[in-house]
């Protein structure tokens, strides 16, 4: 059997070792437990000192096949696809403390396991790995680095704005469609963009080739966060690893939500009755199908999904990586019900 891995394997073996070289800086007396939460966060250790719960990596995987579908070398963008990722695992663990989740994939959260006060910690470090890490973007032009720089704290500040629009809106009585676009636009679509813009800024993509990987990723972003809100109340549970109408029961302003509040009085008048229980279900469901909310939010993800293809067939390139990261946006968005 042939060793040479294909190329997204081999880009995403890569990734592994260049986080795992600035992680481990860490790595010394002083600072090991330290080291232990980002490493155990990181899903490369648990409490036996063994892998267990890594991420699938897909941001950094994104910014190699963008710098090489836009005709660069995509070793040379390791240092940013390692800083997105940094980036993305600092804000599950700031996430999750706002949240109050005790779980993710399965396994008690950094702040569950240490604490908050450590679990800020460990944000905060993996916050400025990130940013120390982009300045090893030592193949490029001084002028790439300076505009990769740039991206990614408008891309920090993005990823608060959403965030803070979201808790927001957990206590306001009304939030508007517009608002909620907005919201994912930072929350979730803005770090996607960031990772096939960061890829074109590596390889020296011009203005407009720039503007269609940005595009191509924010589309994406929004695409995969509409589809994740019909699946948190039409999804199947055993697909999904969440419980069917889950974002009913939580009461969580989701897009098929929002658009039941406005377009069906009845629903809006049972929502702002009172928490949704589950013997609610059934009729609540139904109301949201009725006045059209699935069929907006599921329309809503294939238009999102449509310009996306459409952006990234504007780039002007096609090759194998182009291909790779179209499958790749498709494998996000094709999750079955």
């Amino acid at each position: 059997m042939s060793s040479i891995l294909p190329p997204s394997e081999q880009m995403l073996a890569a990734v592994e070792k260049q986080l795992q070289v600035v992680i481990g800086q860490l790595d010394q007396p002083l600072y090991q437990g330290l080291y232990k939460m980002l490493a155990y966060h990181m899903g490369w250790l648990n409490d036996q000192n063994l892998p267990d719960g890594r991420g699938k990596r897909v941001r950094p995987l994104v910014v190699l096949l963008a710098c090489s579908a836009a005709g660069g070398a995509w070793q040379s963008a390791l240092p940013a696809a390692a800083a997105v990722e940094l980036l993305h695992n600092f804000s599950l663990i700031h996430d999750d403390i706002e949240d109050n989740s005790d779980l993710r994939r399965g396994r008690p959260t950094v702040w569950a396991r240490w604490g908050v006060p450590q679990a800020l910690n460990a944000g905060d470090a993996q916050f400025t790995l990130a940013h120390l890490c982009l300045l090893e973007l030592k193949e490029i032009p001084l002028e790439r680095v300076l505009r990769a720089a740039r991206l990614l704290q408008e891309t920090c500040l993005a990823l608060t704005e959403g965030q803070y629009l979201d808790i927001s809106f957990e206590s306001r009585l009304e939030v508007t469609l517009e608002e909620y676009w907005t919201m994912i636009t930072g929350k979730t679509a803005a770090l996607l963009a960031a990772c096939s813009g960061l890829g074109a800024v590596v390889a020296g993509a011009q203005d407009d080739v720039y503007r269609s990987f940005y595009t191509f990723g924010q589309k994406v972003g929004l695409a995969f966060q509409a589809q994740d809100d019909l699946l948190g109340i039409w999804g199947d549970e055993t697909v999904t690893g969440k419980s069917a109408s889950s974002d009913l029961l939580a009461g969580k302003k989701s897009l098929p939500i929002l658009y039941g509040l406005i377009h069906s009085q009845p629903f809006a008048a049972r929502w702002k009755h009172g928490a949704i229980m589950q013997s609610d279900l059934p009729y609540i469901v139904k109301l949201l199908e009725n006045c059209g909310a699935k069929d907006y939010t599921q329309n809503a993800a294939d238009e999102l999904t449509a310009q996306a293809v459409s952006a990234l067939s504007q780039t002007g390139y096609v090759n194998e990586a182009n291909q790779t990261l179209l499958n790749l946006a498709y494998g996000l968005l094709n999750r079955k019900f």
